[in-house]
């Protein structure tokens, strides 16, 4: 396979996973994907923001986030998000630490 060929079939599989997320499940709460998987929404939405910045494309936290969530972080959690139980915070804490703060 060539390499542009790859490349499309990657981002097709981002695109993929994305409406996945976005609008096939938007009921999974971030925090169970963090907890289970070590990323979730926000996550990808960093490290399409990294990508952008790699190449000279300045883009915010929150522009990253508009741009892959669809909306702004505060009319997706007016729309979908719950309240995070002690027991689930206190499981974001330690795979945040373990998956975002120790990769940086």
């Amino acid at each position: 396979m060539d390499e542009q060929t790859q490349i499309e079939l990657e981002a097709a599989a981002f695109r993929a996973l994305r409406h996945h997320l976005m609008q096939e499940r938007p009921d999974v709460q971030n925090i169970d994907m963090m907890n289970l998987t070590g990323f979730c929404r926000n996550c990808l939405s960093r490290w399409y923001q990294e990508a952008a910045n790699a190449r000279g494309i300045e883009m915010s936290k929150d522009e990253a986030r508009e741009a892959f969530y669809g909306m702004t972080m505060d009319e997706w959690k007016a729309a979908h998000q719950t309240d995070a139980t002690a027991s689930q915070q206190d499981t974001f804490k330690t795979a945040f630490a373990e998956n975002v703060e120790k990769k940086r």
